[in-house]
């Protein structure tokens, strides 16, 4: 039996015999491929750079840290912004990037230039993500309930249709608001943000009016509100400006105390995002070859409705073979030994598949003709991938 078959396996009789979500089995089994980078290895970079989403900050904060200790290589990464992520592996001023928003084909296309990476970038996933609507209402400390939104209201907010916390359309879903006359300042991105790619995908595919007037990607023209740089940039404002509302990756929403809203998904039902329900959102989604997918919008009652994958960008021709090294294995822990930070820091683990895609990825990685991935994990993934 296969390593992935038996481990569904396993997961499906601890669900039975434990009576908890998928999602939270899945964390408990430790997946295939995790402790074969278990210390430093002759040869490799001792430190790599890497620049990009602030989506996913607070794990790789985590992850690089631990990883240092376990390798002693060092790995300084910033969080500029997806945007700057795509740019700086383009600029080749990084060794690798972080991106929640795909490449879009022009950019993979100047990012093969000679100059630049030479061949194709690589989108590895590392972990999936809920972007949650968080809001400082005063009126509502006390109050238990975390605000419902439907996709009208929430599109009617952002296209400035809806402009007071008291509009009969909030109240319909949120009787606490009938009392609260005051106007919603709102929030977004001002950077080129992957974060702001997943929201305004899930708006798009929610409103006509928002898909034909404004659409979606990294940056947009806003109808209303004020802009501020990163994921935490958002969590400060809105939680320094009283009746702010904004979107923010669940980390920092959790890290900084905000509520976290209510969102109806596409089968009607009001769900808050959690491991398991940002989980569902990826649930029998195709992966394409390269990767490149969004899954907001996704079917299911228990599926949080705005999630995405966020992923490294990795050359996949590489020229150092001491960075290409350190990399790989960098990488290669993170997909594997690092699925299991996830929940405490408010991410999801990966699919089964997208770990094993995410191999197939690391095995297109070359350095002078020769796979940068070393042996022992080359022979792995062929075999896991067979």
């Amino acid at each position: 039996m296969k390593l992935w078959a038996f481990r569904t396996a396993l997961v499906a009789l601890v669900v039975l015999s434990l009576g908890i979500s998928m999602a939270a089995a899945q964390d408990m089994m430790e997946v295939p491929g995790s402790g074969l980078v278990n210390g430093p290895l002759a040869g490799e970079a001792q430190s790599l750079t890497g620049a990009g989403a602030t989506f996913p900050l607070p794990l790789y904060t985590a992850w690089f840290a631990d990883y240092a200790e376990l390798t002693g290589v060092q790995i300084n990464y910033q969080g500029i912004g997806s945007s700057g992520g795509i740019r700086s592996i383009t600029d080749k001023t990084v060794d690798f990037g972080g991106s929640d928003g795909p490449m879009k084909q022009e950019q993979l296309d100047a990012a093969a230039a000679p100059e630049s990476c030479g061949a194709t970038v690589l989108h590895i996933p590392t972990a999936l993500g809920g972007v949650v609507v968080t809001y400082n209402i005063p009126e509502l400390v006390d109050n238990n309930e975390p605000l419902k939104f439907t996709p009208d209201t929430l599109a009617g907010i952002f296209l400035g249709e809806i402009t007071k916390w008291n509009d009969e359309a909030l109240v319909a879903d949120n009787p606490a608001l009938a009392d609260v006359d005051q106007y919603i300042a709102v929030v977004h991105r001002a950077d080129g943000s992957g974060t702001t790619n997943i929201f305004t995908a899930y708006l798009a595919a929610v409103s006509e009016t928002w898909a034909s007037e404004v659409g979606a990607g990294t940056s947009v023209d806003w109808p209303t509100g004020i802009g501020q740089k990163g994921n935490p940039g958002i969590a400060a404002a809105v939680a320094g400006v009283p009746y702010a509302l904004g979107y923010v990756e669940l980390a920092y929403a959790e890290q900084n105390g905000l509520p976290e809203s209510f969102l109806q998904n596409k089968a009607g039902e009001f769900v808050q995002a959690n491991v398991n329900s940002v989980s569902l959102a990826a649930a029998g989604v195709e992966l394409p070859d390269d990767l490149r997918v969004m899954i907001v919008n996704g079917d299911g009652a228990e599926t949080y409705p705005i999630a995405g994958f966020t992923w490294l960008l990795v050359c996949e021709n590489q020229t150092d073979p001491a960075i290409a090294t350190a990399l790989t294995r960098a990488v290669w822990w993170g997909i594997h030994d690092g699925q299991s930070y996830h929940a405490d820091l408010g991410y999801s683990p990966l699919p089964e598949a997208a770990i094993m895609a995410g191999e197939r990825q690391l095995l297109k990685v070359m350095v002078n003709g020769e796979p940068a991935l070393p042996a022992d994990l080359v022979a792995f993934a062929e075999e896991n991938n067979q």
